[in-house]
This record gives C-alpha cells, structure tokens and sequence, in this order.
C-alpha cells in the first residue's frame, strides 16, 4: 500500500489488488481532514473545499472511491458489496497520506464508509468524523424520495434508463442547480461509474454501525433542510446514540451542502478541525 505520487496525486493499491487516486491539497501543517465522497461522485466534488479558504488553514486529502473517478472499477459485484474491503480502502488512504490522526469527512455513501471504517479499526485513528447528508444505516425509511426512486433504474440493464437516472440522481443532489459547465463535469463523472457498483451498492450492511457511531469523541453532521436524498433522521439519529455529536443544519440547501454553501461549511469544518 504504498503510494506512487505525482505532484499531489498518489496511487494507493487496496487489499484486493484495485488502485485508488488522491490527491493533496492545502496547508501540509495545518490539521488533516479525508474528504469521502458520495455514491456516483468523485474528489472533483470537493473542488469548492479543496480550491477554497478551507486549503489556506487544513491539509486535506481527496480521493475517488473504489469503482469511481480514476480509481480502479471492477465489474463484480464482490468488490463493492462487502463493507470491509471499503473500510479497508480508507484505512490504505489514511496510511498513504502519512495521516496519525486525521478528520474523516464522509458524504452521503462516504459517510457509511466512514462508519464501516471505524468499526473495523476502530476511533484511535482519528481525530473527529464530519458526516455530510450522511447515510449512517442503509435503511428504506431513513432515505429520501429522491434516493428511493433512482435505487432501480440507476442498476438498470437499460443504458437509457440507467443514463437518465444518473442525470435526475445528480440533479436532486441540488436545491439550486450549478452552473452549467460545473454541472457538465458532474455528469461526467457520475456516468463513469459502473452498473455493478448500483447493483451492489445497496447489499453493505450496517450491522455494528450504531456502537462504531455511538463511540465518536467529537463528530458533527451537517444537513441541508431540502435534502431529498436522506431524511433529517438520518443525521438527527447520531444525536440520540452520541450525546457528544452535534447537528448543523442548512436552510435552503440540498443534498450536497458543501457545495451550495461552501463559504458557511468551510467556515466551520475549519472550526472544527481546529477544536
């Protein structure tokens, strides 16, 4: 697992053979932060985080999840449905940043990777977890309408159905559309990720995830009210099972609040980051 770089990508090799991409961003002596992005997504989607006022202060890291942006994207459906091999990659990540005691920032899908990751190898290893529109439990009646809608057709057998679901599925991630080149780049990456992903995305269990959420010495959610992706419960539930976490909601935005909101969400990861 050790990463062959090039400016500030690396290559960190999994477990079971796959290559993963990074990328470094920031300030390399400011505090670390792992930003995790969600289902269909890339490290592009940090962009606002890892181009912005955030870098000036934080060393941040990006990296594309197994079977999306660059990294590798097998075609079974046994390298995207055990939980353990998507803890594993994070864990390969973390030591290939030469992180000790890093920020996990998880989005959406990230945001289980983040539960399952600290599950395996437990809290030590970080310092605090920021969970965005965060999917703690793949459970029906903690998802939003939109995610429950394009569950089928984003795994469909049809390229047209599945080319449109992946159109409508990013553009529910927004209250406000992005501009039109920024969302064309969007589109782009979504649509590189494989059918097999979709297919398996939806069998990772969260068997354990409670206790793993439960044990975090210092976590935040953050969740934009018109979120039609993960219900408020969704977040709100890591309240009740970790009296230390705190809620951070966002009015008027969506699915991806780090986005829409950059400037208020910089502000306080950075915060955060440094308590």
């Amino acid at each position: 697992m050790v990463p062959s770089s090039h400016g500030g990508r690396f290559g960190i090799r999994t477990v079971d053979g796959l290559e993963l991409v990074a990328e470094r961003h920031g300030n390399q002596s400011g505090p670390e932060i792992v930003l995790v992005h969600g289902l269909g997504q890339s490290s592009l989607s940090w962009s606002r985080q890892t181009e912005g006022l955030l870098a000036e202060t934080c060393h941040l890291v990006a990296y594309d999840l197994r079977g999306h942006g660059n990294s590798s994207k097998p075609d079974s459906l046994a390298a995207y449905e055990d939980a353990a091999l998507w803890a594993d990659d994070l864990h390969a990540v973390i030591e290939a940043a030469g992180f000790r005691r890093p920020i996990v920032v998880g989005w959406s899908l990230g945001a289980l990777v983040a539960g399952h990751y600290l599950l395996r190898y437990g809290h030590d290893r970080v310092a605090a977890v920021n969970v965005v529109g965060a999917v703690t439990k793949l459970a029906p009646e903690l998802l939003g309408v939109a995610a429950l809608a394009h569950r089928d057709p984003l795994a469909s057998p049809d390229l047209a159905t599945r080319c449109d679901a992946v159109a409508s599925f990013l553009s529910a991630c927004f209250a406000v559309p992005p501009p039109e080149a920024e969302f064309r780049r969007m589109l782009a990456f979504n649509a590189m990720v494989p059918r097999e992903m979709h297919q398996a995305v939806g069998r990772i269990g969260h068997e354990g995830l409670d206790e793993a959420w439960a044990a975090v010495p210092r976590l935040l959610a953050t969740w934009g009210d018109e979120d039609r992706h993960v219900r408020r419960e969704m977040s709100a539930r890591l309240l009740a099972l970790n009296p230390a976490a705190r809620l951070s909601v966002y009015e008027g935005a969506a699915h991806a609040p780090f986005y829409e909101r950059s400037e208020r969400f910089n502000r306080e990861l950075a915060a955060f980051a440094a308590g």
